[in-house]
């Protein structure tokens, strides 16, 4: 009795093991034919592109955007912590347009999460506002670095970061009249839906946009031209970068009027094209100029670097203790008393003066005891220390100048 009292009670546990293995299974068999595969339990159906395996083009976009908000705002703290090192005035004007520039790019990416996840009335306000004053926004601030580098290249001086940063400020607020208008003419006058709208109607509200693209490819042509080459790697930056901008619009706006349509997958392409437009133009704009601009910035101005010992202009520093065992150029070794004008005159006082002193050489030669007796020959004097020009420059530069003065005053010359 006792054996069988313990099989029944262990074939009731195992009765009720196997039954709470079934709920549990039954139960998330359930709950994912309500979710999708990848997201939580709890995530609302408006965020499921963020998390959804079987639509995978969320994740990829959400992914790469983040790396861009990450990069970009690694970018904006290098400029925050270089900013106090910063001497250079032309490199330091246009770090407020640098920053809008940036803050303009993160919006970008922060942009392509409203494209992720589905509409409603407030992210299709957000899309059709945003989209054209953030893209106004960073070509603002591209025409006025095309602008800034046009007056470097042709003059060396930029303008001050006030005006570079109030006229890519003044250029954008164009956008937003637009975009305001926009929304409401068709929302608050005519009572529609904020996604009740065409793609075309889309297209044309960003007209402005194109305007301020075609205009900084424009302008940007002309920062190869002038007579200070070190800013010119700048302006092809800025050219490479406008030019992949135009390909990419030309790309999402051929899809998005015409190729969705046509494929029969406008009501699921039309968000991941916008998506995928946002991500590629915010990286063009890192790569191609804001890490480019960030580096000049921060690189050191060449007044810092080592002194050009090739410049005339500037005095010659003296390095070593040996100089006269240095064969220098000409133009390090003349007495800055002596002009050009003066060459010819020199040379005769060089003359006149090596005469006169013409004893004192034949003692330092070796005739310092006795007699000079009769003038040497012709043989005998080339062998005689005949001091020349150079070295009657170097060894009595001084003298020589007010014996020159001297012989002025004479008439001589």
């Amino acid at each position: 009795l006792f054996i069988l009292l313990s099989q029944t009670e262990k074939m009731k546990t195992h009765s009720a093991i196997v039954f709470l293995l079934l709920f549990v299974i039954s139960y998330g068999s359930s709950e994912n034919s309500s979710t999708s595969r990848g997201c939580g339990l709890d995530l609302l159906p408006q965020y499921i592109y963020l998390c959804d395996l079987d639509a995978i083009w969320g994740i990829v976009v959400e992914a790469v955007a983040g790396a861009g908000v990450l990069t970009t705002l690694l970018l904006m703290l290098i400029l925050l912590v270089r900013l106090p090192f910063i001497k250079d005035k032309e490199k330091k004007s246009p770090l407020g347009m640098h920053f809008l520039f940036l803050f303009g790019t993160l919006g970008l990416f922060g942009l392509t999460f409203a494209f992720i996840i589905q509409e409603d009335e407030t992210v299709c306000s957000t899309r059709r506002f945003l989209w054209g004053v953030i893209f106004a926004l960073c070509f603002s601030c591209l025409l006025a670095q095309a602008w800034r580098l046009r007056r470097l290249v042709r003059h060396g001086k930029s303008p001050s970061g006030w005006h570079l940063a109030g006229m890519a400020i003044c250029l954008m607020l164009v956008q937003v009249i637009i975009a305001t208008e926009w929304l409401i003419l068709t929302v608050v006058r005519d009572k529609k839906l904020a996604c009740n709208y065409e793609p075309v109607d889309f297209v044309m509200a960003l007209i402005y946009v194109m305007f301020l693209m075609v205009v900084t490819m424009g302008v940007s042509l002309f920062t190869l031209c002038g007579k200070f080459k070190k800013w010119k790697k700048n302006g092809g930056c800025l050219i490479i970068t406008i030019f992949f901008s135009i390909l990419i619009w030309v790309a999402w706006m051929t899809m998005y009027l015409f190729g969705n349509t046509e494929l029969r997958q406008k009501d699921k392409w039309n968000d991941p094209t916008l998506a995928i437009a946002l991500v590629s133009n915010g990286w063009v704009f890192i790569i191609f100029h804001a890490i480019p601009e960030v580096h000049c910035t921060i690189l050191p101005s060449q007044q810092e670097n080592t002194p050009n010992y090739f410049d005339t202009s500037q005095p010659r520093m003296r390095e070593t203790a040996f100089e006269e065992d240095i064969q220098l150029p000409r133009s390090y070794m003349e007495n800055k008393a002596f002009s050009m004008d003066e060459h010819n005159a020199v040379l005769k006082a060089c003359v006149i003066f090596a005469h006169e002193n013409l004893n004192t050489a034949l003692r330092t030669a070796g005739f310092r005891n006795g007699s000079l007796g009769s003038r040497p020959s012709a043989p005998f004097r080339s062998n005689v220390y005949q001091p020349t020009e150079m070295a009657v420059v170097l060894n009595g530069g001084t003298n020589l100048y007010f014996h020159y003065k001297k012989l002025l005053k004479k008439g001589e010359f």
